[in-house]
């Protein structure tokens, strides 16, 4: 694979992977690119404005440093514009969670990480797209959104993973609304639910295998519906995700498709691959076939 000339680095300051952002600069340096430009964000959010600075500016591969949030940002300004999609992305994962580079292979070490990054495969990935975002990981609302939106912050800086552990005990009992569905234009479910999941991806927060059969390049969002309620309902469902298959459940139900359209009855706040959004009756996710370019490791 020919040397990328022209290399865009686009880094949440407050993250950390091995010798940190020094060490990144003095590796690809060492690969004889021919340009480096180089964007520091103090948060994800400030990071669609350099992506595009990169994508104006040509460059041959964009490397993204930081969490899944900070992926999510830069992969939807990468999907939105126009040419964006034809730049590959290196994901150097250097967050709390890293979600959608764990589940495709890319390995926290910096050196095998940047090595990926010159040598690994490029391959195209789908992403969902939800109120005009685009996401990698999953969207999700009730239990889930909650939970996000109180780990967010500083409490997540603070305990990591164990941030969604804390504050998920504190919401297990909350109020689960009814939810109406359509899975691809036909009605699927309508009960109450505690929690409504869209996956692009198997493995979700905490690290659970949520989505037994997903997969980001086959052209389908995944999505589950949990009706558990209360501490012991919820500790049946996660036990059954931990040991078998997640739609074992008596507790959960799930599908595939193209298209959800999601009507509750009341406002609930949603997420995008663990970053919290505003609240919301109502919301529809379409997948986007390729969306992205990733440097990954290689298939068998």
């Amino acid at each position: 694979m020919r040397t990328p000339r022209r290399i865009a680095v686009v880094a949440h300051q407050r993250k950390t992977l091995g010798g940190g952002l020094d060490e990144l600069r003095r590796r690809i340096t060492g690969e004889g690119v021919d340009e480096l430009l180089w964007f520091e964000v103090p948060k994800s959010r400030k990071a669609p404005k350099k992506v595009r600075k990169a994508i104006e500016a040509g460059v041959d591969l964009l490397v993204v440093w930081g969490g899944d949030g900070m992926v999510q940002r830069s992969l939807d300004v990468l999907a939105a514009t126009k040419g964006g999609g034809k730049i590959p992305v290196a994901i150097m994962p250097a967050g709390t969670g890293n979600l959608f580079a764990g589940n495709l292979g890319i390995p926290t070490d910096m050196e095998k990480a940047v090595e990926l990054a010159f040598t690994g495969e490029r391959r195209r990935f789908d992403l969902g797209r939800l109120a005009g975002e685009h996401f990698a990981v999953m969207a999700g609302i009730g239990f889930d959104g909650a939970m996000i939106k109180d780990a967010d912050g500083a409490l997540k800086d603070r305990l990591g993973k164990l941030a969604y552990v804390w504050t998920g005990i504190r919401h297990v009992n909350g109020d689960a609304p009814r939810a109406k569905i359509k899975v691809d234009g036909t009605d699927w479910f309508d009960d109450e639910a505690s929690c409504v999941l869209i996956g692009n991806v198997g493995t979700i927060t905490g690290g659970i295998r949520a989505f037994d059969d997903a997969a980001p390049d086959d052209g389908w969002l995944d999505v589950g519906v949990a009706t558990a309620q209360g501490a012991l309902q919820w500790a049946r469902a996660l036990g059954t995700m931990a040991v078998g298959r997640s739609d074992n459940s008596p507790f959960v139900r799930m599908t595939r498709a193209r298209r959800i359209d999601v009507k509750l009855e009341s406002k609930l706040e949603y997420e995008l691959d663990g970053g919290a959004r505003a609240k919301t009756r109502k919301f529809s996710a379409s997948v986007v076939p390729g969306a992205v370019q990733i440097c990954v490791p290689a298939r068998p």
